[in-house]
Order: structure tokens, then C-alpha cells, then sequence
């Protein structure tokens, strides 16, 4: 009969063995348990939107002395662009060397405001123009157009349709003429002797993601008793603002639903004691708990007593089948 070597303890090695053993296996779920998984970063909510506002942008080709000279005529006002905020509200704009070297008052206005701002929310330009007169060269004395107050608002916020509005708000003058504007269509103007304007009014328009309006926008062709002294051609826009809306954040799709058996409820979802555990508030990103290091340490030094006992076991075996 093969004889029992005890433990300090008053345990049999092998019983002792077998619960070493048997321990250090049931700590390895628990090892394994205690890394939660790595997650990545929540993706931002969009790109941010853009915004533009003009209070007046030019574009005119200007000959002078029977067009022996031709010079172009770009500049504008209170031009500004965003991502970020900008705004800009100058009341005049002169331009050098387009009248025979002498400058040229393009604009002059009680008010003139240009505003953008975009963002990861909503994207906004605005332009208002308050009592101003717009003059082009050989026309020193009498205004190509005056208004009395024009807006124009852009608004393209994330999710939503974009909208657009402009206003003409009283008394528009062109050539020294006080004119009525069509709500639709283009409003031809013409002053003999002195040249032609045709003006658009309040032109909107959206898209998608994209809205747009400009107050007034005049097409120019003056030649002042067809002297030749300065023939101006080209196109003036006042009060123009523009928007692009802001990429929307994805929406998450729906989770597929688990399929009930036949027969029978629902299945639950499968974790060790019928519900989702909760997250231990010390987890780093790529996971783990606290207790990690000690169960760890725990577990080798079973392994390792598990082991010698073992060793020693088997010592005492082949001696006791020497003396035998």
C-alpha cells in the first residue's frame, strides 16, 4: 500500500497539489477577465462650415483716352472669410491710377459691416450697406448708384436646409435716377449721353448644404457723351454673403435584433452573472484591473508550490521503493 507523505499542514501532498493546481487554472478566467478591451476615440462632430460676406466687390475694365489705355478696375470692401470669426466695416474704398492718374472714391457709406463666422455647428455670413454712393471713373460728380440700406444674410447650419434672404430697403438712385426695382427679372436702366445699368435684385439661392444672396448686383456700361475720355464696363455686386454648412456628425446604425427561439423566450445576452458588469473606474485605454499585479503574483507562487510538491513527491517515492 502506498504510503501518504503530509504537509506541515497535516495535508496530503497530493491533495495539496491538485488544489495548487487547481487554483492556479481558476485564476487564469480571472486574469483574463480583467482586460477590457482597448476603444478607440469618438470621431469629432464635422468639419467645420465656411462663411464669406462682401459689402462691395468690383469688376471693371476701364479705357481711357479713346481706349488707348485700358486698365482694370478689382478691388471690394469689407471682404472676409471664416472658419474662425472675421469682420471688417471700412466706409470707403479709393482706387489710384484708373482716371489718368488721379484716385478714384469708388464707395463712400454710412455703414458698411461684413461678418463671417463658421464652426463645427453652423456657418453664418452677413453684409449690410447703409446710405452710400458708388462712383466709377468719368463720372466724378454724379453717382453710377445710391442706395438707401441693403442686406444680405446666409445661414447654413449642421443638419438643417440651408436659408438665404436679401433686402433693398428704400430709395435706390441710378444715374441720378430714382428707380422702382423688379422683384423679378432684371430692371434696365439707361441715361442717354450717358450710358446703361442693368440691376438684379435680391438674387438667392441654396442648395444641400450651401446658401447664397446678394443684394444688388449691377451690370455697368457708361461712356459719358461718347467721348472715349473713359469707357467703363463690367459688374458691381453690393451686399453679398455666402455659406457652406458643417459636415453632420455620422449617425450611428441600429444594433441588429437578437432573434427569439421558437417556442420559447428570448435568449439573454451571455455573461457570468446575468448582466453586463460594470467598468472598474481605474481602467486604462487598453484595460486591465488594479488587482491584475497581485492576482498575477498570486497565481505564480501556487504554480511554483504546486510544483515542488510535486518534485518532492517524487523524491520520496524512489526512496521508499529503494528501501523496499
Amino acid at each position: 500500500m502506498p504510503s501518504t507523505i503530509s504537509t506541515p499542514f497535516g495535508l496530503p501532498v497530493r491533495r495539496l497539489a491538485s488544489a495548487a493546481m487547481a487554483t492556479a487554472l481558476a485564476a487564469g478566467p480571472v486574469l483574463l477577465s480583467g482586460a477590457a478591451p482597448a476603444y478607440a476615440a469618438p470621431a469629432t462632430a464635422g468639419r467645420e462650415g465656411k462663411a464669406d460676406a462682401v459689402v462691395l466687390r468690383a469688376g471693371l475694365d476701364v479705357s481711357l483716352l479713346n481706349k488707348a489705355v485700358d486698365v482694370p478696375l478689382t478691388t471690394s470692401l469689407n471682404e472676409v472669410h471664416a472658419p474662425a470669426e472675421a469682420a471688417k466695416t471700412a466706409l470707403s474704398v479709393t482706387v489710384d491710377g484708373v482716371d489718368r492718374g488721379r484716385p478714384v472714391s469708388v464707395l463712400r457709406a454710412d455703414v458698411a459691416t461684413a461678418r463671417a463666422t463658421a464652426d463645427r455647428h453652423a456657418a453664418r455670413g452677413y453684409a449690410n450697406l447703409a446710405h452710400a454712393r458708388l462712383h466709377v471713373p468719368g463720372l466724378p460728380l454724379l453717382p453710377l448708384v445710391e442706395v438707401g440700406q441693403v442686406t444680405s444674410k446666409a445661414v447654413c447650419e449642421a443638419g438643417r436646409k440651408p436659408t438665404a434672404s436679401s433686402n433693398v430697403l428704400g430709395d435706390v438712385t441710378v444715374l441720378g435716377k430714382k428707380t422702382t426695382l423688379s422683384a423679378a427679372g432684371t430692371t434696365k436702366v439707361e441715361v442717354p449721353g450717358v450710358g446703361e445699368v442693368r440691376l438684379d435684385l435680391s438674387k438667392t439661392s441654396t442648395t444641400s448644404r450651401t446658401a447664397a444672396a446678394t443684394a444688388l448686383e449691377l451690370d455697368v456700361a457708361v461712356n459719358p457723351l461718347k467721348l472715349n475720355v473713359a469707357d467703363v464696363k463690367g459688374r458691381v455686386t453690393l451686399a453679398q454673403a455666402t455659406c457652406r454648412s458643417p459636415q453632420a456628425p455620422a449617425t450611428p446604425s441600429p444594433s441588429a435584433p437578437v432573434p427569439s427561439t421558437p417556442g420559447g423566450p428570448a435568449p439573454k445576452p451571455q455573461t457570468g452573472s446575468g448582466r453586463a458588469p460594470a467598468a472598474p473606474a481605474d481602467l486604462a485605454e487598453t484595460g486591465g484591473s488594479a488587482l491584475t499585479p497581485y492576482l498575477a503574483g498570486g497565481a505564480a507562487l501556487l504554480v511554483a508550490a504546486g510544483a515542488g510538491t510535486l518534485i518532492a513527491l517524487r523524491r520520496r517515492s524512489a526512496a521508499a521503493g529503494r528501501r523496499g
